[in-house]
Formats: C-alpha cells, structure tokens, sequence
C-alpha cells in the first residue's frame, strides 16, 4: 500500500510539470506503448457476441419483430460505435476523471430515482428503464461505472489518511449508498449487490488493514447468507420464489423452476461438440430471453464443451491482461481504476455461468461483451476505454517482459 502512494505522489508530480510545459498535455498523454492485446480481446468478445446473438435471438426477432436480424443490427451498432469510441476516448488522460466523479456519482443516484417517475418504463415485470424519446437505457449500468470511479478517486484522495478507521467507514459508505439506490430504486438485488461486491473489492485493495477488510466481509457474508436463508424459507415474495426454485431444482419445472431447468437441458444436450451453430432447439421459444440472461446455455448447446471453454479462455485472458495493467499502473489511480473493471468483469462472467449451470440462483446478469443489451456493451467499453487509457502511461522499461 506504501508503494502505491509513493507511485501516486510521484506520477502526479510529474504529470504537473508536463501540463504546465503544454496544456494539451492535460487532456492527451502521448505514449510509446498501446495494449493491442486487450483491444483486439475485446474485438473478438463483440464478434463472437454478435454471432451468437443472431443465432440466438433470429427466431424470437423473427417471430416478434418481423426480422430475424432485429436484435443483431441494433448490437451491431453499438458494438461498431463503442470500439471507434474506445479508440479514441483512450488516448484521453484517466486523471481527469477527478474532477467529474462526484458529478457521476450523483447523477447516478438522481437517474436511478427518476425510474419512479414517468420517464420510468416497465420492462418483464421489472420497472429499470429510463426512456427519453428514442433513447432507453438502465441506470443501474451507470451506477457500477460511477462507484468504480468514485471510490478510486476518493481513495487518492484521502493519500496516507486512508489508514484510518474514519476512511474505511467513509469508502464503505460510498459502496452501500450506491447499492442501496440500485436495490431500492430500481428493485434490482442482483445489480445491488454487484455494486456492493465491487466496492468492497476495492476498499479490500485500497485499505492497508487487512485484518480489519477480512473481518469485515466475514461479518457482511454471514447477513448475506441469513438473507438467503430468509428467502429461501419463504420471504422475500418473487425472490424467495427463485431461491425456493433453486434449491428444489426439480420441483415446478413449469413455473419458477422452468428458465433454470430449460438452461440445463441445453447445455447438458451440446455435449463435447454441440449441435452446430444455428441448430439449438431451446431457442426456439424454450428458454425466455435466452439472448439475455441464457445465453451461455445456448453457446453451450450449440457449440458444446469445446465452445464454452473457447469463451471461457477469451474472459479468462481479458481477466490476465487487467491484472498486468492494474500491476504495471503509474499510480495509484491507475490501479484502482482497473482493479474495480477486474472486479466487476469476473463477477458478471462467473454470475451468468453459474447460473446458466443451475450453481446459483437465476440473477439475471447478463455475459458481458456478448449477451443482447446496447446499455451494458456501451457502460462495459467505458470501463475498458478507462483501463487503456490507464495502459498507455505504462512505461515499456517499468513493464518488463509481461507486456
């Protein structure tokens, strides 16, 4: 922790002195190195995304919409749009985002609590949209980019005061205020606790006390399990329903238990090679939003063991290359910033896979990068723009061989 303030106190020095010899220098940082590997990774996650998708959802666009390829144009777009603006919004410096993250943080909140008004739009059940005219999208989205920020930029911050006690009460305030409007503003535990699950992974790398960390999430995870406990015994109305489900995999196949045991099929049906690309038959009306939240089942159907690994191995080296920024960052900053996408990234995976895989509840999360939602792919290649721009400080002679 020591060395990470040391690294801060000396990179913002020097970034001082190169802005005042040329302010656009305060806005682009030129540098002799450029992480292609995550970019092209990245790339890849949208193809392979798209690809999928249209052989996912080609039936139900088909059958809802008129055009099979309904789903696919408008992913499209927003992929192709988000990596030109990746691109460019990389060369950006990431230390500006000091001074609009309380900005971001508040504005969140604020679009969270307008889904209570009318601009809010109802969705399955589940009242998390925002719709202004032709644009629509979840805040809840823009909550787990704003928390990642925040608590980055307030433990810089805070420097060498951050070994206090009142600083690890003040950054885990910061996690519950977040998760607590995305729970109840929008109703959505699962996005609550994803942006719980992020600060604390954060205030878990910034704060130098561990034992106090540890001791901490001991605590949280045995309320977390109680909460289980309590819906799973019938509390909790329609997530209590699913706890219920999860727990009797085989009873009211036809009711709360069927997405689950539908997902089951379709990935215990694919075997080692699966069916082939476009011959899933859970598609086909079985799984309810299998472009979204199943996805992986249907990948696993199609494509068999062989094809999940495939998709497993690209999250597993964009996970890799995270962890080579976040280690190699100049600052302080740096490593924060890229730790809380790391966090953020691996739940999502191991969440949706888990769930396609009948290991935990349904949650609803959705498989970044490749799962149906242009809010998502758009807040997720924000966070990736921020990481490469933490990678083009990287100095080739601090990185070694690794990069």
């Amino acid at each position: 922790m020591s060395l990470l303030l040391d690294r801060q106190d000396q990179t913002s020095s020097r970034i001082i002195l190169e802005g005042s010899k040329n302010p656009l220098k305060q806005l682009f940082i030129p540098s002799d190195y450029y992480d292609y590997s995550l970019l092209v990774t990245i790339i890849l996650l949208n193809c392979f995304g798209l690809i999928m998708l249209y052989s996912t959802s080609a039936y139900n666009a088909q059958m809802v919409y008129g055009d099979d390829m309904y789903y696919f144009i408008r992913q499209g777009r927003v992929c192709l749009a988000c990596i030109a603006a990746v691109i460019i919004g990389s060369r950006l410096d990431y230390h500006l985002l000091k001074k609009v993250h309380w900005l971001l943080y508040v504005a969140a909140i604020g679009l969270m609590a307008m889904v209570r008004t009318p601009f809010g739009r109802e969705v399955n059940g589940a009242r998390r949209w925002l719709v202004f005219g032709p644009i629509s999208f979840q805040p809840s989205e823009v909550a787990k980019l704003a928390v990642i920020i925040t608590l980055a930029c307030l433990a810089v911050w805070m420097k060498r005061r951050i070994v206090h006690y009142q600083s690890f009460a003040a950054l885990m305030g910061v996690g519950i205020v977040q998760a607590g409007a995305a729970f109840l503003l929008t109703q959505n535990l699962s996005t609550g606790a994803i942006i719980f699950a992020i600060a604390m992974g954060m205030i878990f790398v910034a704060y130098p006390k561990t034992k106090v960390t540890l001791l901490t999430f001991a605590g949280l995870a045995v309320i977390a399990l109680l909460f289980l406990l309590y819906l799973g015994s019938g509390g909790g109305g329609f997530r209590g329903d699913r706890i219920t489900a999860w727990l009797n995999p085989g009873s009211d196949s036809l009711g709360d238990n069927y997405q689950n045991m539908q997902g089951l099929y379709a990935v215990g049906t694919g075997g080692l090679l699966g069916r082939g690309l476009g011959n899933s038959l859970q598609k086909l009306g079985n799984i309810p939003e299998a472009e979204n939240d199943f996805i992986f089942s249907i990948i696993c159907e199609e494509l068999g063991i062989l094809g999940a690994f495939l998709v497993v191995g690209l999250y597993a080296y964009l996970l890799y290359r995270l962890v080579i920024i976040a280690q190699n960052a100049r600052d302080m900053l740096g490593t924060l910033l890229v730790s809380g996408v790391f966090i953020h990234l691996s739940l999502q995976v191991v969440l949706h896979i888990s769930v396609n895989l009948g290991v935990t509840p349904n949650t609803g999360v959705t498989l970044p990068f490749i799962s149906y939602g242009g809010t998502s792919i758009l807040f997720l290649m924000a966070e990736i723009t921020i990481c490469l721009s933490v990678a083009r400080q990287i100095r080739r002679g601090d990185a070694g061989t690794l990069l």
